[in-house]
């Protein structure tokens, strides 16, 4: 059974790619993934807002008045130590590089110009395969139109690709007004694939102590619906690769993206929870529901449910809508 699927131009050994988690931090569970089978491994996110506000917080702390200086200074670490992260997260990418055949795709996420440029820069003079850009970011602000929040997008996704030579995959939000055609101007721009999509983490609200809570859950099978719906739309019309990367619980989840119109399906939560092997029962189990219906290859079942190849294509639109609703029974 030939698993294998082309992203970014990259060829993998199969569709299943470990997502940005905490479990790409340990180069031992890098080899891991790679013996398990996974096609490719996007490290842990690099956020350029927590360095930054890091470094600013020691310039500003720093800078206080000769007699509380030494005070202060004991209680934080030496400016060297803020860099060890930066740099560690190179030093991983090139023993990666050393350790394993699987591409390794760095994971940025920046909120400034510079940034972006400098950390993607650094990524590929490591040795990246690729990197993907998560832009994760709520115009929270108001007066900001629709068409400035996709410019930001933009802006962003074209200035890293002037300064690098690898593979770029911008990982977006589904809040766009017409999602569909900014994915488009995505393609268009140069975006190597689309990563759909990012989960933001929403607030919540203790109504005990009347704080804000902010509180990580893990993804759930049932949140393939909204990548599911646009994949299968976008599969065949524009030129980005599409990479699916809510939801994936099993391998049900995993054959749903493949046959919308996705390269490649992404996990982590699924691994944290049932432990990084559980990469060999996706794989075999994906093997075995192929078999099952004579697929010999991942080439031959993607994309034929998505919106070009289905026999009732405004099943994706409002038709959908009008028949959930008819065929419900309480």
């Amino acid at each position: 059974m030939n698993l294998s699927t082309t992203y970014m131009g990259m060829t993998l050994k199969s569709p299943l790619v470990v997502s940005a988690s905490p479990l790409s931090e340990n180069l031992d569970n890098i080899k891991q993934m790679e013996d398990a089978g996974a096609g490719a491994v996007v490290l842990f996110s690099l956020f350029e807002e927590q360095i930054r506000q890091e470094a600013a917080t020691w310039d500003y702390l720093t800078g206080a008045d000769a007699e509380s200086f030494d005070e202060r200074l004991r209680y934080l670490p030496l400016m060297d130590d803020f860099r060890i992260g930066i740099d560690a997260y190179f030093e991983l990418i090139r023993k990666a590089k050393e350790a394993v055949d699987i591409p390794i795709i760095g994971s940025l996420n920046g909120i400034t110009a510079d940034g972006w440029v400098d950390y993607a820069r650094a990524c590929e003079d490591a040795g990246a395969d690729g990197i993907e850009l998560n832009v994760f970011f709520v115009p929270a602000d108001i007066n900001q139109s629709g068409a400035e929040v996709e410019h930001r997008y933009l802006n962003v996704l074209r200035m890293v690709k002037e300064r690098v030579e690898i593979p770029v995959a911008l990982k977006v939000s589904p809040y766009f007004s017409s999602f569909g055609h900014s994915a488009k101007l995505f393609s268009a721009a140069g975006a190597d694939a689309l990563v759909m999509f990012n989960r933001f983490y929403e607030p919540d609200f203790n109504i005990d102590t009347l704080e804000i809570v902010n509180s990580l859950d893990l993804s759930v099978a049932n949140e393939i619906r909204l990548p599911l719906l646009w994949l299968g739309i976008l599969y065949g019309k524009i030129n980005a690769s599409l990479a699916a990367t809510t939801g994936v619980q099993g391998s049900t989840e995993v054959i749903k993206y493949l046959l919308a119109g996705a390269d490649v399906a992404m996990t982590a939560s699924c691994l944290l929870k049932n432990g990084i092997p559980y990469i060999y029962q996706i794989l075999a189990e994906l093997e075995v529901w192929m078999q099952a219906r004579d697929f010999h290859s991942v080439a031959e079942m993607q994309g034929i449910m998505s919106q070009m190849q289905v026999a009732e294509p405004e099943a994706y639109e409002r038709a959908n809508y009008i028949k959930a609703l008819k065929d419900y029974r309480f």
